[in-house]
């Protein structure tokens, strides 16, 4: 399954210009990067991946429309799976997106 094209223009509107924003498709989605740190994704396997805190990521989790992100079978710490209505709403999209940005901007930059 190929990422949602839509959910990659409505990411790409929300966030800042002016950071050092980079798209590169990868794993069947398309990322967003944040001075080369992913920061989200429209996800080819549907929904949205976004990059968190790891100490913090536990407490997003409603097993519903947030779950972890899995690998190969295994749960990827920091990373969480957003679907249904938080990505259908724009302020909820906003407010993931955001998280993600976030999260990328605290981490030094890669080049």
């Amino acid at each position: 399954m190929a990422y949602d094209e839509e959910l990659a223009e409505r990411i790409r509107d929300l966030i800042d210009p002016g950071l050092d924003m980079t798209e590169k498709k990868m794993f069947g989605g398309l990322a967003f990067m944040i001075s080369g740190n992913m920061a989200v994704a429209a996800s080819g396997q549907g929904g949205l991946l976004v990059r968190v805190d790891p100490a913090q990521g536990a407490t997003m989790i409603d097993d519903e429309t947030v779950t972890p992100m899995t690998m190969g079978g295994r749960e990827m710490v920091g990373w969480l799976r957003v679907t249904g209505t938080p990505i259908r709403d724009d302020a909820t999209l906003r407010e993931w997106v955001d998280r993600g940005v976030d999260y990328a901007r605290s981490l030094p930059a890669k080049r």
